[in-house]
């Protein structure tokens, strides 16, 4: 089945002409779905929602539309899905950091609560990646030469990386020029190039390293990455900080239960499907995990109190 990738205001104005309204009552999905993606096409994200939308387009019996929203890191994103009368027919796929982080570090027109979380369907895998021509090629000697060589260029995806990057750099007294970009696909060729000394990046390394072209130093993760287990966290690196992030589906806060009991079924089985395992833990290589909205309640309520506490020191 081939997904159609159309812009938003291609998917309004065709709910428009169907006389489609948000509120008709109907047999969920009784439409077209759309998947919001948060980053431009080409990064690990859409490389994993195009399959995932393929298998949810089998099992919700209706197409499942993307449309990319880049901007914020997913922020953008969140505050067009924030906005939505269409309880469950659009949804957000992406990280939880725009959900549980963004709205602590940044003014934002939404909040934790102003969604529901479906499912988490994988562990992210962040890092911190250098490309193959730097004089570096661990955490350590990119520490030693950022100190010797202020101004090293570091490229970043959304403002957690940023604070992240920020509170290092304090803490090891570095001076970095930051340079933003709206996802793996900008970031991968500002390090492939050279042009960047060091970056973010939430899985695109996954297409670079086995060629070298790219190097993994650190994982945001709270634990060593499953696929990278040579590269240290940064907490083993002596920072207390981390970005244990998962990859969820969330909804506008008032989608019926029975929206979300039924997409949330159809996740589940998404993550049992062998082309979505292939995409997840042999492309991009991150685990597929299946967390309901409960644990997600649970987790991300916890982890909005930790970075609250995390800011608050980094304030001092």
């Amino acid at each position: 089945m081939k997904i159609k990738t159309l812009s938003h205001f291609t998917v309004l104005f065709t709910l428009f002409l169907n006389g489609v309204t948000p509120l008709a009552a109907d047999n969920f999905p009784s439409r077209p779905l759309t998947m919001l993606i948060g980053f431009n096409p080409g990064g690990s994200t859409d490389v994993q929602g195009q399959v995932l939308a393929e298998v949810l387009s089998e099992q919700l019996g209706q197409p499942v539309n993307i449309i990319h929203h880049p901007g914020a890191g997913g922020g953008a994103a969140a505050a067009m899905l924030a906005n939505s009368p269409d309880q469950g027919y659009v949804f957000k796929y992406g990280l939880s950091l725009p959900f549980t982080f963004a709205p602590l570090i940044s003014p934002a027109s939404y909040e934790l609560n102003s969604f529901r979380y479906v499912a988490g369907i994988t562990l992210a895998q962040a890092a911190i990646v250098t490309g193959r021509n730097k004089p570096f090629k661990t955490w350590q000697e990119l520490i030693e030469h950022a100190k010797a060589n202020p101004g090293l260029i570091y490229a970043t995806q959304h403002t957690h990386d940023r604070f992240i990057i920020n509170h290092i750099a304090k803490h090891e007294g570095l001076s970095l020029r930051i340079m933003p970009t709206t996802g793996g696909a900008g970031m991968a060729p500002l390090i492939v190039s050279g042009d960047a000394d060091f970056a973010y990046s939430g899985g695109t390394h996954s297409a670079y390293t086995d060629s070298g072209e790219m190097l993994v130093l650190a994982s945001l993760a709270d634990d060593r990455l499953v696929y990278y287990p040579e590269a240290p966290t940064l907490r083993e690196l002596g920072y207390d900080i981390s970005m244990h992030a998962i990859r969820v589906i969330a909804v506008p806060a008032n989608t019926p239960d029975e929206h979300v009991r039924v997409l949330a079924e159809a996740l589940e089985i998404a993550t049992r499907d062998p082309r979505f395992i292939q995409v997840t833990e042999e492309r991009i290589r991150m685990p597929v995990v299946f967390m309901s909205s409960e644990e997600l309640n649970t987790l991300f309520a916890s982890q909005v109190e930790e970075y609250k506490q995390l800011i608050s020191d980094s304030a001092e």
